[in-house]
Parts: structure tokens; C-alpha cells; sequence
């Protein structure tokens, strides 16, 4: 097929979960021979990531920024991501024969600003919406595609023999760090020489803080702050703990089960697409502290069980969420919305 020229665009100056999604897409999508242009995110980590597969970053950090970059870029194509670019897109390509498609990654509606209802504005003008889970296509309100996230694969697997359980997640009360922290505690595993270690940075570090030495387990959880070797930190452990109710699909989750973690995660939302079918304590009740801390215990207390599930998590991995899947996916959709916008 003819290559396409792809513009991806997103207003920020980070390299959180969306930015990560945009960088690994865009590099695989650049591998595969289109022009791809990334507008926004973190220069920093991402740019010569791009420049190593030929493709181009323009930093963008405010919706005007991204307006400006977008309406001045030729494109075939333009992939937009989170709210404020999604509005700054479909006003830049207004007149224009360009495909606008709307990736979503939160399981939310698109809010409002002040009075304008934003969700309705930006519909008119995108072509087509991409949703990385059923959780997502089922919350936002319109139609979409599910593709979910793909991840490459991990050179190395973890042994799971190490008596770590990792945490990965921005401290935010959305995230509910606090009840993988109580959790762990009521597990009762930090007297056997099992540790919590948390990875991330936010408003709740000081909450988690004071919380971690209410329960006495100072000793056993360290709260690590932002590290950018969480792949490393992945080979050394034994289980991933995801807690948040509400995640998309769940990066932290995924990147676990391609370093063959056992994953024991919240049963809602985007853990689902991910861990449904594997094992049936891999998913404990939503903000149940009691039902996650019996989950911890049966994978801490049975090294095969715990390793079939990291087994069957890797494969699950490999075969359903790799980045070539999730590129073919999405050039189909924006093939299709190509046309569409151009009939």
C-alpha cells in the first residue's frame, strides 16, 4: 500500500502513559516506511527515539501549539490524543481533505469548557475513533475501534523467584495506590521477607508516606519516585500489583505480562481485556483491600501457580498486544477514515 504521511499530535511536555503509546506507534508505524511527524510529548525522551526511525518530533506543549504545528503540517492523516489536542485538531484541519481519528485512552466521555460541550464540537469533525479497550468503547459515548496498546517484547523474562512485588503507577488518587499499600499489609507477606516497591511520583507520596508507617511496614515498602529502568526493575520481580479501577487498558500491567510477571490487577476496566481467561484470582474485587490481599497470598504462597500465571500472561503478551498488530490495526482505520473523508 502507499505509505501514508501521519501526524500524531498531543498537547504536553511529558512522557507519562499516553506519550509512551504515541512514541512506540509512531516508531513502528515510521519502521514500516510512512511519514510520521510527532507534534508534543516529552523532547527530551522522545526525540532521538524518532529520529532513529526517520520520523520527526515538533515539541507542542499547549493546545495553541498544537493547532499551529497541525495546521501548518501537510498530512494524509492526523491521530490525535487526549481532549485538548483532539480540539485543537479538528480546528486546524477545518476546510482541509485530511482524516482526523481520535485515539481514547481513558474510559470517560470528553468533558466540557465552560459552557461549550466539547464532545459534540470535536465529533463533527473527527472521521473515526480508536478506543485501546472494550472499556473505553463502551464509555465514551460514540462510536470507535477497538485496537488495543501493543507492546514490543521483552529480551529478558523475569525468574520469579525474587520475593519483590512491584507497584508502577502516577501517584494520583484516581490510581488508588493506597489499596495495593493496605493490601500488602493485610497479606501479611513483609513478615516472610516479602517487599512492596511503588514506582511513580505525585500529590499522594506524602499520603502514602504517612500511610505506610500507620500500618507498620516501613520496613517492607519503598516508595522508589520516578525511575526510568522500570524494565529492569520488572526482571527482579515476581508480581505486579495494579490496583487502579479505572485504567484504559493498563501499561504497567502489560509491560509485566511481556516481562513474564505474574499480574494481579483490579477486575475492572482495561485489566480486563488483559487478564480475563487466565486466572481467576488475577483479578481481585475493585477497592477491595481483604479479596487483593488473599490474591497476593495465593500467588506468594504457590511458586508454580505463580508461574503458570506469568507464563500464560507472557503469552497472552506476545500473541494479542503486539505493536505490529496494533499498527495494522490502526492504518486500517485510518485507511478507512481516509476514505470516508475524501468520498
Amino acid at each position: 500500500m502507499t505509505p501514508l504521511r501521519i501526524v500524531h499530535a498531543v498537547a504536553s511536555d511529558r512522557f507519562a502513559g499516553v506519550e509512551q503509546f504515541v512514541l512506540r506507534l509512531a516508531s513502528a508505524q515510521a519502521a514500516h516506511g510512512h511519514d510520521v511527524t510527532v507534534v508534543g510529548g516529552a523532547p527530551a525522551r522522545m526525540s532521538a527515539a524518532l529520529q532513529a526511525v526517520g520520523a520527526r518530533m515538533v515539541p507542542a506543549v499547549r493546545t495553541r501549539d498544537v493547532l499551529r504545528v497541525v495546521r501548518g503540517t501537510p498530512a494524509d492523516v492526523v491521530n490525535s490524543h487526549m481532549t485538548a489536542a483532539d480540539g485543537a485538531c479538528a480546528v486546524a484541519l477545518f476546510g482541509r481533505r485530511t482524516a482526523l481519528v481520535s485515539t481514547r485512552h481513558f474510559a470517560s466521555p470528553r468533558g466540557r469548557f465552560g459552557p461549550l460541550p466539547l464532545d459534540a464540537i470535536i465529533r463533527r469533525r473527527v472521521d473515526a475513533e480508536i478506543s485501546i479497550s472494550r472499556a473505553v468503547a463502551a464509555a465514551i459515548g460514540a462510536p470507535s475501534v477497538v485496537v488495543h496498546s501493543g507492546i514490543p517484547p521483552a529480551d529478558v523474562a523475569a525468574d520469579g523467584t525474587q520475593k519483590r512485588i512491584l507497584m508502577v503507577q502516577r501517584l494520583q488518587p484516581e490510581k488508588h495506590i493506597g489499596v495495593g499499600v493496605r493490601a500488602f499489609a493485610a497479606s501479611g507477606l513483609a513478615a516472610e521477607g516479602w517487599r512492596l516497591d511503588v514506582v511513580g511520583e505525585g500529590p499522594e507520596r506524602d499520603p502514602l508516606t504517612a500511610l505506610v508507617d500507620e500500618l507498620d511496614v516501613a520496613e517492607a515498602v519503598h516508595l522508589l519516585g520516578f525511575r526510568d529502568d522500570v524494565p529492569q526493575l520488572l526482571t527482579e520481580t515476581s508480581i505486579l500489583l495494579a490496583p487502579c479501577p479505572v485504567e484504559g487498558l493498563g501499561l504497567a500491567v502489560l509491560e509485566a505480562m511481556a516481562h513474564a510477571v505474574a499480574p494481579i490487577a483490579a477486575g475492572a476496566a482495561g485489566h480486563l481485556d488483559l487478564l480475563e481467561g487466565l486466572d481467576a484470582r488475577a483479578l481481585f474485587r475493585p477497592d477491595d483491600v481483604a479479596d487483593a490481599a488473599a490474591a497476593l497470598r495465593v500467588f506468594a504462597d504457590d511458586p508454580q501457580r505463580r508461574g503458570l500465571l506469568a507464563h500464560a500472561a507472557r503469552e497472552r503478551a506476545q500473541s494479542e498486544f503486539s505493536i505490529s498488530q496494533q499498527a495494522a490495526g490502526t492504518e486500517a482505520v485510518y485507511r478507512h477514515a481516509m476514505a470516508r473523508r475524501n468520498a
